[in-house]
């Protein structure tokens, strides 16, 4: 229970902050799901949009600071490099 009229302010926020943060979060693992399933599907062109449509995701929960930005050049280089593969 908060003891002050700040901390119950803070308590308030912090329903509404994670209530954003974890529709953000599933937006992102929607698109990065949406992407890895397109790979498995085997065709390059569908998997290139994906691919193209999941980036601004990412980059943007980057922003928001929902995920670091080290974590999201992982996501993005796999996601690349396995598109690149299906077109060999």
């Amino acid at each position: 229970m908060a003891n002050t009229k700040s901390a119950e302010k803070a308590a308030r926020q912090s329903t509404i902050h994670r209530a954003r943060n974890d529709a953000l979060t599933s937006q992102l693992r929607s698109a990065i799901r949406k992407a890895t399933s397109a790979l498995k599907g085997g065709n390059q062109d569908e998997a290139s949009a994906a691919l193209a449509s999941a980036t601004p995701i990412i980059d943007s929960m980057v922003n928001k600071g929902i995920i670091h930005r080290n974590k999201a050049a992982r996501h993005k280089s796999r996601l690349t490099k396995q598109v690149k593969a299906l077109a060999k």
